[in-house]
């Protein structure tokens, strides 16, 4: 063991820079350096025990032991340059005239040694170069050749008598020759059995990474055909990889995102390396049959390039390789940061436009009340009389009201967005609240020449609810049916009962709301159309208030509208269903009459 480390370890010294690091390269160096150098180096060795028992050699044998240096040689050229093929053709050149030597001194083509020309090709068949092949071939040929012409001219000298016979030199030459070409045998195997070991540990390394790496590696033709897919697919998609061969990739690839996947491919094909993000359908769990039971899309980022000159397999500039990554978390964080930002752009929208209102739904009151109270003050001398000062303090009052009305609106929408405003459910009669609120802006309807009709049925059953949450919501439902109602208009108010909810419609035949505004009524300070094009007063409350209390007491309310058609609101309010989670409730309190302006009619848009 301690020698053939120390042979191995002598064989790696001599080993050139350029074959140390690749282990098929240094098995092949080794091979051709070893019998080589040994076998001369013993046969060198025994040289002298040969001039003991044989005494002088003859011209012949000297030549054979002479030429035992030329192997040496031969290695030393290896070590030094690493140039393998090249020292196969020398050796090649080596044997060769070797042969043509011993065979011109011994009979020619019918020497003892011309047989040893066969083994010039079997001995470059170690350097797996087609070339040297084919040019050990030609050379044992031509040997042959030469020494065919040459005895049938007679050129070549008459054979020395020696003291072995034909026959015997004949055995002798084809056992030596038997020995050679066993050698070279083994010698091939032993490279083709390293060769089979490094390719299977190469395998092994890339099946690894194939199975066990996220991304997907591909390869395409031009026009998008699969002609190999990692394993690592299956996961991704759902589908095994042979299913998706040829087309079956491009066949889960989104309608929309063909063309760019295409594009990518043949540019990659063009030499024009590149990346495209792309959906593509996955199969997600199965069911018993193995059927996909549903499928969806994810987004895929592929980077795709040409194969490079010389690879394997490779068709030119048409083959395409490709690795591709999921990167749908990506995409839904970009859609949700565009998202935020849409809605950033609309909160700031929406806070301009609250700007605009409220500067004139509060500078207008204001304005009147502090012109009238001037005008009052100074009534000396002005010279006011009774009546013009009842009715500017008239005026002063119905601007106080407003700011009131738009103070509470605010007040009221601010604490139901923080979850802290409180309602007292308790069991009331619906028909009485909804004819009283019809009643207190029956004379609004009528200054406006507008019908107001309500339908209440008298069997009305009671629900629980705050009495003064559903008297706000009528009376800003109602109040804006008149106010976006022109004169000769109807506005109709109907009670009815559906199952186990109370559905309240208010329907008018007003200006209608637009399509792409309907999506939005509720919002806090929203209103329909622009804030310059307003032509009735609000903040935009109204609705949004409307829909936080039916929230509230867990009801439904839907909006629907058509542009100079009019609107229709309807509101489901459960009879006796318990309140949300999120509802903070009192105790009832002792019944108390409400405030005229608990009933105020809510200015929205």
């Amino acid at each position: 063991m301690a020698i053939s480390r120390i042979i191995s370890e002598c064989l790696d010294a001599l080993l050139h820079p350029s074959a140390r690091f690749d282990a098929l390269a240094s098995a092949r160096h080794r091979a051709f350096i070893a019998p080589r150098l040994l076998g001369s180096l013993a046969a060198l060795a025994a040289f002298p025990v040969y001039l003991v028992l044989r005494g002088a050699p003859s011209a012949l044998e000297t030549l054979a032991f002479v030429w035992l240096i030329a192997p040496i040689l031969l290695s030393w050229f290896l070590s030094r340059t690493g140039r393998y093929e090249s020292a196969h053709v020398l050796s090649s050149l080596s044997l060769a005239s070797l042969i043509m030597v011993i065979a011109a001194l011994t009979g020619g083509i019918e020497s003892f040694a011309a047989i040893w020309l066969v083994l010039v090709p079997l001995e470059a068949a170690l350097s797996a170069s087609r070339r040297v092949v084919a040019f050990a071939a030609g050379l044992a040929l031509g040997c042959a050749t030469v020494l065919i012409i040459a005895g049938q001219l007679g050129w070549l000298p008459a054979p020395s008598s020696g003291e072995l016979s034909h026959g015997a030199a004949m055995a002798l030459s084809v056992a030596a020759a038997t020995l050679y070409a066993a050698g070279l045998a083994f010698g091939s195997e032993s490279l083709t059995r390293t060769s089979d070991t490094l390719l299977s540990v190469e395998e092994e390394r890339y099946r690894l990474l194939a199975l066990h790496m996220s991304d997907v590696i591909s390869r395409h033709a031009r026009n998008g055909d699969v002609r190999f897919i990692s394993p690592a697919v299956e996961a991704l998609i759902g589908q095994p990889a042979q299913r998706l061969l040829g087309q079956g990739l491009f066949d889960r690839v989104h309608v929309a995102d063909r063309p760019a996947f295409l594009k990518a491919l043949s540019d990659a094909g063009r030499g024009e390396a590149g990346s495209v993000e792309f959906r593509v359908r996955r199969d997600v769990p199965r069911d018993d049959r193995g059927r996909p039971t549903a499928c969806e899309f994810i987004w895929l980022e592929m980077r795709c390039r040409p194969f490079e000159p010389g690879v394997a397999g490779a068709a030119g500039d048409h083959e395409v390789v490709a690795v591709m990554r999921d990167v749908t978390d990506r995409k839904l964080q970009e859609h949700a940061l565009e998202d935020a930002r849409a809605e950033a752009s609309r909160a700031d929208a929406a806070k301009a436009r609250f700007l605009a209102t409220m500067s004139h739904e509060l500078r207008t009151p204001l304005n009147a009340v502090i012109g009238f109270s001037d005008m009052i003050l100074h009534e000396d001398d002005l010279m006011l009389a009774p009546e013009r000062r009842k009715e500017y303090a008239q005026l002063i009052n119905d601007s106080g009201q407003h700011l009131l009305s738009v103070v509470n609106g605010i007040l009221d929408m601010s604490k139901m967005e923080s979850g802290n405003f409180e309602i007292v459910p308790e069991p009331f009669a619906p028909r009485p609240a909804l004819l009283n609120c019809c009643n207190l802006l029956a004379l609004k309807a009528r200054e406006n020449g507008i019908d107001l009709v309500t339908r209440a049925p008298e069997n009305l059953p009671e629900i629980v609810g705050d009495p003064r949450a559903f008297k706000q919501i009528l009376l800003n439902l109602v109040s804006n049916a008149i106010k976006f109602t022109e004169r000769g208009g109807a506005v109709s108010v109907e009670a009815v009962v559906e199952g186990v909810r109370l559905v309240l419609r208010v329907s008018d035949t007003g200006v209608g709301i637009a399509a792409e505004d309907l999506k939005r009524i509720g919002d806090p300070f929203f209103q329909a159309g622009k804030t310059y094009q307003r032509r009735h007063e609000g903040t935009g409350l109204g609705l949004s208030i409307v829909k936080s209390l039916v929230g509230l007491h867990g009801g439904d309310i839907e909006v629907k509208s058509e542009v100079d058609r009019g609107t229709t609101v309807t509101v489901s309010l459960p009879l006796a269903q318990p309140m949300p989670s999120n509802v903070t409730t009192l105790a009832p309190a002792q019944p108390s009459e409400p405030k005229l302006q608990d009933y105020q009619v809510k200015k929205s848009a």
